[in-house]
């Protein structure tokens, strides 16, 4: 494999992967917020991610499975708290709330703006890496989300797309936090923020007096939680840990595309050349940031950190007998110079002039 499709992986493949898990449950979410109070939803859908994940962690203790993540540790418990507010309970009460007040195939590509707002959070604020072709192609990826709101006589934000791009700048933000976790079992973290926000929001819901939704209903939020914001999560923490946030979040831009496609079959939505003119720059916008390539010479400096990991370049430690690979503990990296392709993942946080 070519120096620069082993740096594309896994990291692309699960960023990808992430997108089209969590595309697909906006227009389903807004299938479901039609019969279902939308609060009342946001914790159903984090709830059965919760669930469902609490599901398959115990599932690989009790067939055997190695545990190769390494687990939460005390310092990591702020970080943890400011995800299940900002993504957990916040993030998807605004998106059902918009949602509820938009089309399907406009909400899901207004989503694009998740994507924008991570990537200029981690530039401004974590001075992650940004070079001009992630620039244009977040540049396009904005102008897509205009042209989506013009009205003819200038640009129309109704309270539907407010609430969703508010949606987007609360998951914007805990992209970027959760990149502080990204060493920490994804499962794990997926479990607790899905569990803790999922039955906060439904409490909540229900104390305001919204309905019980039937066994039907509950089962079909439970499925697209599940997939949809638990898997999905799973992924999208996994390529963190290999692309950064900034590209990450780029990758997963593809999600509103899957949402907004679904969103015309399953409501029969008029494809307008609207909504075309928006998908095309928003899929310019991918292409350029799928098509980046970034090498050059860059120093290690000395490191101590704990994650799962083979023993690759980055990783040439001893260890006092036999051991299987990927396994996870505490281990020290010296300083070393290289030049390869790379994304700012675990090892690659350097700085650029």
């Amino acid at each position: 494999m070519s120096h620069h499709r082993a740096h594309l992986w896994p990291g692309v493949p699960l960023a990808l992967g992430s997108a089209v898990l969590f595309g697909t449950s906006a227009p389903l979410t807004k299938w479901l917020v039609d019969s279902v109070d939308p609060w009342l939803l946001a914790g159903l859908l984090y709830l059965g991610a919760g669930v469902g994940l609490a599901f398959v962690h115990a599932g690989r203790r009790l067939i055997g499975l190695s545990d190769s993540e390494a687990p939460l540790r005390g310092s990591d418990l702020p970080w943890l708290a400011a995800v299940v507010v900002l993504g957990g309970m916040l993030g998807p009460l605004l998106l059902v709330l918009g949602l509820s007040q938009t089309t399907a195939s406009s909400g899901s590509l207004l989503l694009n703006l998740e994507g924008f707002a991570t990537m200029a959070i981690a530039w401004i604020v974590f001075r992650e890496n940004v070079d001009r072709r992630l620039l244009a192609g977040a540049g396009a990826i904005l102008a897509g989300a205009l042209v989506l709101s013009w009205s003819g006589e200038g640009v129309r934000l109704d309270f539907g797309s407010v609430l969703i791009a508010a949606a987007c700048l609360s998951w914007g933000i805990d992209n970027n936090l959760t990149r502080k976790l990204a060493s920490v079992d994804p499962v794990q973290i997926a479990t607790i923020k899905g569990l803790v926000a999922g039955s906060t929001n439904l409490v909540l819901a229900l104390a305001l007096g919204a309905a019980p939704p039937t066994l039907g209903l509950i089962a079909a939020g439970g499925v697209v939680g599940f997939l949809g914001i638990g898997v999905s999560l799973v992924m999208f923490v996994l390529s963190l840990r290999h692309l950064g946030a900034a590209r990450t979040g780029a990758y997963f831009s593809l999600a509103p595309f899957i949402g907004a496609a679904l969103g015309l079959l399953l409501f029969g939505e008029p494809m307008t050349p609207q909504l075309i003119a928006a998908g095309l720059l928003m899929a310019i916008g991918v292409w350029l940031h799928l098509a980046e390539r970034h090498e050059h010479q860059h120093i290690h400096q000395a490191l101590e950190h704990e994650h799962a990991h083979v023993h690759d370049e980055h990783h040439q430690h001893t260890h006092g007998g036999d051991v299987t690979e990927p396994h996870s503990h505490w281990h020290a990296h010296e300083p070393m110079r290289h030049t390869h392709s790379h994304y700012p993942d675990l090892h690659h946080r350097h700085g650029h002039s």
